[in-house]
């Protein structure tokens, strides 16, 4: 009975000191972005009221609403996101317009970690508007709104078409940050 419990007592020792198991973390999908070039937006619809720095990667889809002319969303079908815009005429409304774009931002002060701010002033091409960051697990990631502050207001947010996951869409946000930098920083009026 010794022999038996000795020879137990010594495979349960060599069977123990092996490697311990340990579970593999989630792995996600190398996300690569492409290239971007940009065009006139006013190439393609020369009769809306604005114009900005389009990347060639997205593509225009008009709004179809009557009631609310020149709203356009912008798809990124190689990404899957979408920068959805709308416009407004200013009629002696500019602070609700204001107002209703900054409550729009702050419905996701919850899930952010931060919203920091960026104001944009091209006095010459009398644009002004502010640029939101919202960091952390958002619907959207990045939003802005430019206006004249007398006939024109134009707001933009964007939106990856998948639950939010900050760490995992780094890559398609930062892509994304980019092509909106860049739309407010040519954007402009065609009429005053």
């Amino acid at each position: 009975m010794r022999k038996i419990v000795s020879i137990l007592a010594v495979a349960a020792l060599l069977v123990s000191c092996g490697k311990a198991t340990v579970p593999k973390p989630y792995g996600y999908y190398r996300i690569t972005v492409p290239d971007t070039a940009y065009t006139d937006f006013d190439l393609y619809y020369p009769a809306y009221p604005y114009t900005f720095a389009l990347s060639r990667n997205a593509v225009v889809k008009p709004r179809t609403d009557v009631s609310e002319p020149y709203w356009i969303n912008l798809f990124y079908p190689d990404l899957d996101a979408t920068v959805h815009c709308s416009y407004k005429p200013v009629q002696n409304n500019l602070r609700e317009l204001t107002d209703d774009a900054l409550e729009f931002v702050y419905r996701n002060a919850s899930f952010a970690n931060a919203i920091p701010e960026q104001d944009y002033m091209h006095p010459e091409a009398h644009v002004y508007g502010v640029l939101f960051d919202l960091e952390g697990n958002t619907a959207s990631s990045c939003q802005f709104f430019v206006t004249d502050s007398t006939s024109h207001f134009f707001r933009a947010s964007v939106y990856c078409n998948c639950p939010p996951n900050a760490d995992s869409l780094a890559p398609v946000y930062e892509y994304l940050r980019k092509d909106v930098v860049k739309m407010v920083e040519t954007f402009e009026w065609k009429s005053n």
